[in-house]
């Protein structure tokens, strides 16, 4: 599998049944697969939601949002649990307003699950973790 470096967005070649071990960019050393959602800019977006190797969830989101806030304890827990079957990430849409706009984000919170590059999935309104493990399900991620 081939996997986006979400630090210096290098792309790695990682045997599938190493992504369990942590893997480490060849170029930089960063995790491959942290635990945590990735802050992607208008620079990163494109180039990482691309060679992410694994189905990638972004949270669209805002500082002003009251559930954004609610929700980014959830995301962050899911996040860690699902590091090796989905990527995480997150765009800040005051500070991205073109990628929100591209993506034609009308209501934040929004989840966007790509596939190989394309939207596949998207759905709106803050969620719980069994609801959003329960989303992620519906689309096929386990």
């Amino acid at each position: 599998m081939e996997l986006a470096c979400p630090h210096c967005l290098a792309v790695n070649r990682v045997p599938d049944e190493r992504l369990a071990e942590s893997p480490k960019c060849g170029k930089c050393g960063a995790v491959l697969l942290p635990a945590k959602p990735l802050d992607l800019t208008a620079d990163s977006f494109d180039r990482f939601i691309a060679r992410a190797g694994l189905p990638v969830l972004v949270d669209f989101w805002a500082e002003w949002c009251g559930p954004c806030k609610m929700m980014a304890p959830v995301f962050q827990q899911v996040a860690a649990e699902m590091a090796t079957r989905v990527r995480f990430a997150k765009v800040d849409t005051e500070a991205e307003p073109q990628v929100s706009m591209r993506h034609h984000i009308k209501g934040i919170p929004s989840l966007i699950l790509f596939r190989n590059g394309a939207e596949a999935a998207r759905t709106s309104g803050a969620m719980d973790g069994h609801a959003l493990k329960r989303w992620l399900a519906a689309q096929g991620i386990r």
